[in-house]
C-alpha cells in the first residue's frame, strides 16, 4: 500500500524543480571530515530551493550515504546549508495543491518524516548551517538537526503553515516546543503567522533559542565549519537557556489553554489550522517522536485535503501573483514622472499620506490646512511619527532627517504650483471636496494628477467641477494607512489612462497592492462590508438578539463581528456608510437609522478595564429593539442564510455592474482590505461551497468550485 502511494506522490511532481543535495566532504581543523549537504535547485535568488517529493527522495538517499560513511568511521560529522540567500523555503506547495486524496496526503507527511529524521539517526552530531531563508519544511530541515547556527544576515525564517491552512507536519509542531517550550513556540507556530505572517531574522531565531550561535554574514560558512569543529572536537559547550524545565513542563497545558481561548477570541473557531496546531504543541510534552509525528500525519493529511487549504492556496496566489500586476491596467501607457506632492488637509489621515509618500517616493511633500496652527501640528504630527520609526529601528538616524527634511507645510495653495501629484484628505462630503477641488485647480500645473481618498463618494460628481477631469482618480487607502496594503484606484469615467497609470505606479512604489474599479457607491470592500452591516443592523432592529446576529454571521469567517466592526470604523461612519449605500439602492442596503440612534450613545459593546468587550450595552440594545409585538427573531443558522445570500447577491451584482472585471479582485480586495482570512480563500469560494451562489443566482462563481482534494 505505501508503494503504491508513494508512486502516486512521485507521479503527481513530474513537473517539480527539484533541489538536489550535492555533498562536499570538508576536512575540519582538528582532525576528521565534515560532509557537507548544499540544497541548491539551479535557480537564482529569485527562485528559492523548495522541498518537494523528488526533492526529498534524493535527500533521503544522501542521507542514507552519509549515515554508510559515519558508520565505517569516514566522516565525524555532517551539516546541511542551502544556496546563496536561501537555505530552503518548504514544501512546495504546488505540489501539495494537486495531491488527489487524504490518503496521497498522509503519505507526503510520512515522506517528510522519514527524511528529516534521518539527521538524528547518522551516529554523529549533525548542524543546520541556516545561511537565509528558512520557512515551513526547510526550518523543520534544521530542527531535525543536533545543532542550528544562523547568518546575521538570514532573513524570512518562520513557520506559516497556519497561514495558509496546514501545519507545520514534518516535525515542528513537536520539535519546536521540545526546544523552546510551548509558549514560544506558539508564538513561531500561531501567532506569528496570524499577524500576517509575521517572520524573524537570524539573531530573532538565536534569541528565541531555535539556534545555537549567530554567526557573521561576512564569514558564515567558514565560521560555521569552525563553530562545527569545536562541538565535535568538544571544545564549544553548547547550552540552550530558552530549553524548558520542570516548571514549564508543569505549565504547559495551561499554556496551550490560555492561547487558545486567545486565538479564538481574536479569530473565531472557523479556521482548522490554528487549533490543530494547538493539539499537536499541546501533546508534544510527552510520548515518542514516532506517536508524535503521526499525530502530525494524521493533520497535515485531514488539513492538506480539507477546503480551507484549498482556498488558502486560491487566495495565496492572488496575492502572490495577481496582486503585482493589477487587472484593468492600461496597456502601453507611461506614468508621469512625479517630484512633488501635494497634501490638502493636516489632519490624522493627511499626515499618514504625507509621511508615506515623503518615505516611499523619496520627493517634497507638501500638506496644507485653513490655518496655520493646523498645519503646524500638522507637520509636527509626522516629524513625531518619523522619531517612533527611529526609536524602534525601523529606519537610519539619515533616513529620519531625510525625511523630518521633505515635509513641509502651507496656509498657501501657490506651495501646489509644482506638484506633479495632489490628493486631499479632507472632510468627506461632495461639497467640500468640489470646493477644495475647484480652488486648487486655478494653481496646480495644467498635467498634475489629481487624486481623492473618498471611500465612498462619486469620483465623477467630484470631477464634475473640473476644467480637466481627466485628471482625477480615485486613491482610497485603507486606516492604518501604514499597515493596510489594499488601495481601490477607482476609474471614473473621464480618467485618463495616463492618471490611471500614474496611480497603479505611486500604489506600486508606496508598497500597496491596487484593484482597479469602476466609480460606484462604496467600490468593493466598503460595497460588501456595508451589506453585511446592513443584514446584521436589520436583524438586530426585527428582533434578533446581537448575540444570534454575530453567531450567525461567525462562519463568514470574518476577522471579527459585524458589531466589532462598527466600533472599530466608528459608529458615526457606519451609519453614514449605511445611509450612502441605501440611498442607492434602498432595496438591498438597510439604512442607518437605528445605528445613528447607538452612535448617540456611544457604544455597543461593554468592555473590562483592559478594553477587551465583555457583552453588549442594554442601552444599546433598548435603542434599536422592536415592541414585543412588532419582534419577529430568527435563529443564528437563518441569520447566516441571511448574510449569505445577501453576500452572493451583491458579489454577483458587482460582477454583472462591472465594478471590478473578475470576481477575484473582490476576493483580493477582502483579503487585503477587510482581514478576510487565506483559510478562506476570499468570500467568493466560501459562497460556492456554502450553496449560497446556487440558491441565489443558480450557477457558481467559479467552475469547478475552489474545495479540497478529498471532495473535488
Amino acid at each position: 500500500m505505501t508503494t503504491t502511494l508513494i508512486d502516486q506522490l512521485t507521479a503527481l511532481s513530474e513537473d517539480e524543480v527539484v533541489t538536489h543535495s550535492y555533498v562536499k566532504h570538508v576536512a575540519l581543523p582538528s582532525g576528521g571530515t565534515l560532509a557537507l549537504i548544499t540544497l541548491d535547485n539551479g535557480k537564482d535568488y529569485k527562485r528559492p530551493s523548495t522541498l518537494g517529493p523528488r526533492t526529498m527522495r534524493e535527500l533521503s538517499d544522501v542521507l542514507d550515504g552519509l549515515r554508510a560513511e559515519a558508520t565505517a568511521g569516514t566522516v565525524q560529522a555532517v551539516a546541511i546549508t542551502g544556496k546563496e540567500y536561501c537555505f530552503a523555503a518548504g514544501a512546495d506547495l504546488s505540489q501539495a495543491a494537486a495531491l488527489p486524496s487524504r490518503d496521497v496526503a498522509h503519505e507526503l507527511g510520512v515522506l517528510g518524516h522519514a527524511t528529516l529524521r534521518k539527521f538524528s539517526e547518522l551516529g554523529v552530531p549533525s548542524f543546520a548551517f541556516v545561511n537565509g531563508i528558512a520557512l515551513g519544511g526547510g526550518l523543520e530541515v534544521a530542527l531535525h538537526c543536533t545543532y542550528r547556527v544562523f547568518s546575521s544576515a538570514a532573513q524570512g525564517i518562520g513557520l506559516p503553515e497556519v497561514f495558509l491552512g496546514i501545519i507545520p507536519g514534518w516535525g515542528g509542531a513537536t520539535l519546536l516546543p521540545r526546544l523552546i517550550g510551548p509558549e514560544k513556540a506558539l508564538r513561531v507556530i500561531v501567532e506569528n503567522p496570524l499577524k500576517n505572517n509575521r517572520l524573524m531574522d537570524g539573531k530573532a531565531a538565536v534569541d528565541l533559542g531555535i539556534g545555537d550561535a549567530l554567526i557573521p554574514s561576512v564569514t558564515f560558512l567558514p565560521s560555521a565549519v569552525a563553530w562545527a569543529d569545536g562541538v565535535v572536537s568538544g571544545k564549544t559547550k553548547v547550552t540552550r537557556q530558552n530549553e524548558p524545565g520542570m516548571l514549564e513542563k508543569a505549565a504547559w497545558g495551561t499554556v496551550v489553554k490560555v492561547a487558545r481561548g486567545q486565538v479564538a477570541s481574536k479569530i473565531g473557531t472557523v479556521p482548522k489550522s490554528p487549533f490543530r496546531a494547538l493539539d499537536l504543541v499541546a501533546t508534544a510534552k510527552s510520548g515518542s517522536l514516532d506517536e508524535r509525528f503521526a499525530g502530525e500525519d494524521d493533520a497535515l493529511a485531514d488539513l492538506l485535503a480539507g477546503d480551507q487549504f484549498a482556498a488558502s492556496m486560491y487566495a495565496f496566489d492572488l496575492v502572490q501573483k495577481r496582486a503585482k500586476r493589477p487587472v484593468g491596467a492600461p496597456e502601453g501607457v507611461d506614468s508621469k514622472k512625479i517630484t512633488k506632492v501635494g497634501v490638502l488637509g493636516a489632519g490624522l489621515m493627511a499626515s499618514q499620506f504625507a509621511l508615506l509618500f515623503a518615505r516611499r517616493l523619496g520627493v517634497p511633500v507638501v500638506i496644507t490646512d485653513v490655518s496655520q496652527e493646523r498645519v503646524d501640528a500638522g507637520v509636527a504630527r509626522i516629524a513625531g511619527e518619523v522619531a517612533k520609526l527611529l526609536e524602534k529601528g525601523r529606519i537610519s538616524p539619515d533616513d529620519a532627517n531625510r525625511i523630518t527634511a521633505l515635509v513641509s507645510g502651507s496656509v498657501s495653495y501657490d506651495a501646489f504650483a509644482d506638484a506633479d501629484w495632489v490628493i486631499e484628505a479632507v472632510f468627506e462630503e461632495m461639497g467640500v471636496k468640489q470646493d477644495v477641488f475647484r480652488k486648487i485647480e486655478q494653481v496646480i500645473a495644467p498635467d498634475a494628477i489629481l487624486a481623492t481618498n473618498t471611500s465612498s463618494l462619486s469620483v465623477d460628481e467630484m470631477a464634475s467641477v473640473l476644467e480637466h477631469p481627466e485628471r482625477l482618480v480615485g486613491f482610497h487607502f485603507f486606516n492604518p494607512v501604514a499597515v493596510m496594503p489594499l488601495l481601490e484606484v477607482v476609474r471614473a469615467a473621464k480618467t485618463s489612462d495616463e492618471a490611471l497609470a500614474t496611480a497603479l505606479a505611486v500604489a506600486k512604489t508606496l508598497k500597496k497592492t491596487a484593484i482597479v474599479t469602476a466609480d460606484q457607491p462604496g467600490f468593493v470592500v466598503n460595497r460588501v462590508l456595508a451589506r453585511v452591516l446592513g443584514e446584521a443592523m436589520r436583524g438586530v432592529e426585527e428582533g434578533t438578539s446581537f448575540e444570534t446576529v454575530a453567531h450567525g454571521a461567525a462562519p463568514l469567517g470574518l476577522p471579527m463581528s459585524p458589531f466589532e466592526l462598527l466600533e472599530l470604523v466608528g459608529l458615526p461612519v457606519g451609519a453614514h456608510v449605511l445611509d450612502s449605500h441605501h440611498a442607492a439602492w434602498p432595496e438591498r442596503f438597510y439604512p442607518g437609522d437605528g445605528l445613528k440612534r447607538i452612535a448617540e450613545h456611544g457604544t455597543i459593546l461593554t468592555r473590562d478595564k483592559k478594553g477587551n468587550a465583555t457583552g453588549y450595552d442594554p442601552a444599546a440594545v433598548k435603542l434599536v429593539a422592536p415592541s414585543k409585538k412588532d419582534a419577529k427573531p430568527v435563529d443564528a443558522a437563518e441569520m447566516q442564510r441571511r448574510f449569505e445570500d445577501a453576500l452572493a447577491d451583491e458579489v454577483h451584482r458587482m460582477l454583472e455592474d462591472g465594478v471590478v472585471q473578475h470576481v477575484e479582485e473582490i476576493d483580493l480586495g477582502l483579503i487585503l482590505g477587510a482581514g478576510y482570512p487565506f483559510q478562506a480563500g476570499g468570500i467568493s469560494p466560501y459562497l460556492d461551497r456554502s450553496g449560497a451562489s446556487e440558491r441565489v443566482f443558480g450557477g457558481t462563481f467559479h467552475v469547478p468550485p475552489i474545495v479540497g482534494p478529498a471532495t473535488r
